[in-house]
């Protein structure tokens, strides 16, 4: 399946370089824009973007223009990133019809996570939201695990875990990568964190949890 563009429009480059780096590792393919002239050209040019994250403060045409242009043409779900965490902005930007409203700073990881529930909400959801390993189902819209069947009760963490290992299944994955992955590059934690999430995790899927394989000295791996 093709993989659903998304538009990040920042005159800041390396704002678009992180928001960008964290869409690619979900999935979707990314285009740039450094100002709202630029993002214009490339909204005409290309007819099946399914999301904009759009930056307010920028040089030669500003978010608020860009999004009232594309309103004359398009209903495509539109995120406005803002420094400011003015009301009146807000307001304003509910008005132009924006889909969400996003002030810096913030964590990609919670843009990815609106990103993802504006497509479930407007229809254009990844058609990859279910993953099966090993007799194991799980559902990223619906946030359930079912084993055989049979709903199994995961904290946020354990879940993101879960799904972190069924979409690198047969991968082995270092306790870093995982940190990395599953709780962020801001997490100044200790890796022994990722053994006790394991632990409570494979108790909690039963005789499933021995395809969680521990790799001595590195990480774990999911083999089913």
């Amino acid at each position: 399946m093709d993989k659903m563009k998304i538009m990040v429009v920042d005159d800041e480059s390396r704002m678009r370089k992180l928001v960008k780096d964290f869409l690619q590792r979900n999935n979707y393919e990314v285009l740039e824009a450094g100002d709202g002239s630029e993002a214009l050209d490339i909204f005409f040019e290309q007819k099946d973007i399914a999301l904009i994250i759009l930056d307010v403060m920028m040089p030669k045409m500003d978010g608020w223009q860009v999004c009232r242009e594309i309103r004359n043409y398009s209903k495509v779900p539109i995120i406005m990133l803002t420094a400011r965490g003015d009301e009146k902005d807000e307001l304003q930007g509910f008005e132009l019809g924006v889909d969400e409203y996003i002030s810096k700073p913030f964590s990609p990881k919670i843009l990815v996570a609106r990103v993802e529930a504006i497509l479930r909400r407007t229809g254009k959801a990844q058609a990859d939201e279910v993953l099966e390993v090993g007799g194991i189902r799980l559902d990223k819209a619906a946030h359930m695990v079912e084993i055989d069947g049979k709903s199994v009760d995961l904290s946020y963490k354990e879940f993101e875990l879960l799904t972190y290992f069924m979409e690198n299944c047969g991968i082995a994955l270092s306790r870093e990568k995982i940190l990395n992955n599953v709780w962020n590059y801001d997490y100044f934690g200790d890796a022994r964190t990722i053994d006790t999430h394991v632990k409570k995790l494979r108790s909690k899927l039963g005789e499933k949890g021995e395809l969680i394989k521990t790799i001595w000295g590195m990480g774990y791996k999911l083999e089913a």
